[in-house]
């Protein structure tokens, strides 16, 4: 064999080496509480970029730091309790995958991010986990393109609400995806802040401040999420076009609670949504040039809540029914538009009617509460809301008008309500149903406790 045939048979030799190392299957480790590898820290150590760490049951305790790109899968949920300090695992690389393992016990300091799972790396998939006893439930800290789907987080209840971190926190980040994700007993359920284009959909959150909340984060998506039992269901400030649909927002009470607040935001779009049994529905401070459409606003105490800074917003065939309150407004009007393309909203209380039965009620509708400013300075006449003085208070009011309040009109109300089918599709995979159903059963029960009062 000469020279140049040596030479060759060498690059077919190497090429054929890197090939084989390119396509040759990632190794598989295991984990387990007696075995020669009974530490998950010592399986990453050893692991090459693309292998899969398996983890079978038991407990592992120590944190763990993943610096290359690998897979952690429990197998029968271990797992995995930190030290009481920093977060449990903390990902340095990209592309990696955790799924099916229960993470717990990590530090308490607010300042250095203490998680269960944090993420300095992007393109990330963290499923199917549990986080327990954790500070911060899944921190993304300047990390991309990741998806967390059906994990199961419940922060630290027995601390104060001001103490414990968000079940997920974003920060600086963009792109990411959180889907069917159960989140509790944390601050907020998750904290967005400077992030954007981030789709929030099927998720379930409740019992913390506030459900999600956006901080200076524009052109976000959330859909399909349920956010219940908490002081706000979302707070959305300092924000730009977020869009939402299709979500519930139930049974957010408290001293000073709501089913959305929006604080100095704008071109942000609501639609198919339930606000239903909240203190307030709807809360606006200098929200601008925003739309609400074919929403469910129902059984709320209010049903808006707006401050006059609030401009340029559009509200048409929403459906207002059983609402305490229609809207208070905090000033003299809020600037809105109660119809668009020739076409309002529906009423439960006007009592118009539609002669030429177009639809539309012939009689404009004037949004107010003749009890409005005297709510505002002694909220404690909201309980004397059924008795026979206010009720003969507000048919007076109808006839000659006693208070002069703020002038909000819808000049096209719809005489039937809007056909809506909102759905609680869950992270926990029960059947969908219609929000219909129990609001019929809240209002047969109203209407029986009313009745009781005019007896």
């Amino acid at each position: 064999m000469d020279v140049k045939e040596a030479i060759g048979c060498a690059m077919k030799l190497a090429a054929l080496l890197a090939l084989w190392t390119v396509t040759a299957p990632a190794a598989v480790w295991t984990v387990r509480p007696a075995g020669p590898m009974a530490h998950v820290q010592q399986a990453v150590d050893a692991a090459g970029p693309g292998d899969t760490i398996r983890i079978e049951p038991g407990t592992y305790v120590g944190n763990v730091v993943l610096d290359r790109k690998l897979t952690l899968e429990g197998v029968g949920r271990p797992v995995i309790r930190g030290e009481g300090r920093s977060s449990v695992i903390t990902l340095k690389a990209d592309g990696c995958t955790i799924r099916n393992l229960i993470v717990e016990h990590s530090g308490e300091m607010l300042a250095e991010e203490d998680s269960g799972i944090l993420l300095h790396a992007s393109g990330n998939h963290i499923e199917h986990n549990e986080l327990r006893d954790v500070l911060f439930g899944i921190y993304l800290f300047q990390s991309d393109n990741n998806t967390l789907l059906d994990n199961v987080i419940r922060g630290r209840a027995w601390l104060g609400m001001g103490e414990r971190g968000a079940g997920i926190h974003i920060w600086n980040s963009t792109g990411n995806t959180i889907t069917g994700n159960t989140i509790s007993k944390a601050r907020d359920g998750m904290y967005l802040q400077n992030a954007y284009h981030t789709l929030v959909i099927h998720n379930r959150v409740h019992d913390l401040r506030y459900g999600l909340h956006y901080m200076s984060s524009n052109d976000n998506r959330f859909e399909d999420n349920q956010f219940y039992d908490s002081v706000a269901g979302a707070a959305i400030m300092y924000s730009r076009r977020i869009e939402f649909r299709r979500n519930i927002f139930r049974h957010n009470r408290g001293f000073s609670s709501f089913g959305i607040l929006f604080q100095d935001s704008e071109n942000c779009s609501a639609e198919e949504n339930a606000f239903v049994d909240n203190a307030v529905g709807i809360f606006m401070e200098a929200l601008r040039a925003s739309t609400f459409r074919r929403n469910l606003i129902a059984a709320n105490d209010t049903a808006i809540q707006a401050f006059s800074s609030a401009s340029g917003n559009t509200f048409s065939q929403n459906n207002f029914i059983s609402n305490l309150s229609p809207i208070e407004v905090v000033g003299r009007t809020t600037g809105s538009r109660w119809n668009e393309a020739g076409r309002g909203n529906y009423w439960s209380d006007y009592q118009g009617y539609d002669l030429d039965e177009n639809g539309l009620g012939d009689v404009p509708f004037k949004i107010r509460n003749v009890f409005e400013r005297m709510e505002g300075d002694y909220p404690r006449l909201r309980l004397y809301l059924f008795s026979p003085a206010s009720q003969a208070l507000a048919f007076s009011e109808k006839i000659v008008p006693l208070v002069r309040g703020p002038e909000e009109y819808d000049r096209f109300p719809l005489m039937k309500p809007i056909d809506m089918h909102v759905e609680e599709r869950p992270a926990a995979q029960q059947e969908p149903y219609s929000i219909w159903a129990p609001l019929a059963m809240l209002g047969a029960s109203l209407l029986v406790m009313g009745w009781g009062r005019l007896r």
